[in-house]
């Protein structure tokens, strides 16, 4: 009875580690299915109604390219051959890919997240400098965000890169944190 009790205990483990191991794709796959859409809360609630936003193609353009802080926007992404980053994007993606460029007024100090529907590569720059994120992961279940990272800022203007999105439209939102 000991020997089944511990084999069955190393195939659970086994078992554990395999999902761990998979990549993210394959782990949201085992995901149970949406019966509908979910409505995000707090301050991913402004997600439900994204206004319609063009990426910019270049850092002087961007302040054509506004996403408020608070307001999620349906992006029309370019090509990334017609895009100029002011930071080279470690995944720029290839020339089949999508991506641009926003402009972020960050009002005051404290942590934002940037959500996404997609998988793509997301840098945030401001005085020429990546800043470094603090957190990554998924959004709340069945509500359409894929992916969010959470930076740390201070007041001022930033420059979301956005690369090595596989679709020429995307979500995005910015939130401050509470």
């Amino acid at each position: 009875m000991h020997r089944i009790m511990v084999r069955g205990l190393a195939l659970g483990t086994l078992a554990l580690v395999a999902v761990a191991n998979q990549p993210a794709e394959a782990q949201e796959a085992a995901a149970p299915a949406c019966a509908a859409p979910v409505a995000p809360t707090g301050e991913l609630a402004p997600w439900t109604a994204p206004s319609q936003l063009q990426a910019a193609g270049n850092e002087a353009d961007t302040s054509h390219a506004r996403l408020p802080v608070g307001q999620a926007a349906r992006l029309t992404l370019l090509q990334t051959p017609e895009v100029r980053y002011p930071l080279r994007p470690e995944k720029p993606g290839g020339s089949v890919s999508y991506g641009g460029l926003l402009q972020i007024d960050v009002p005051k100090a404290g942590t934002y997240r940037v959500a996404l529907d997609s998988a793509a590569w997301i840098d945030l720059v401001r005085d020429e400098q990546a800043v470094k994120s603090t957190a990554h992961g998924h959004g709340p279940h069945c509500t359409g965000i894929r992916k969010m990272v959470d930076y740390p800022l201070t007041a001022g203007l930033y420059t979301l890169q956005i690369s090595a999105n596989g679709q020429p439209q995307m979500t995005a939102l910015v939130a401050r944190l509470p």
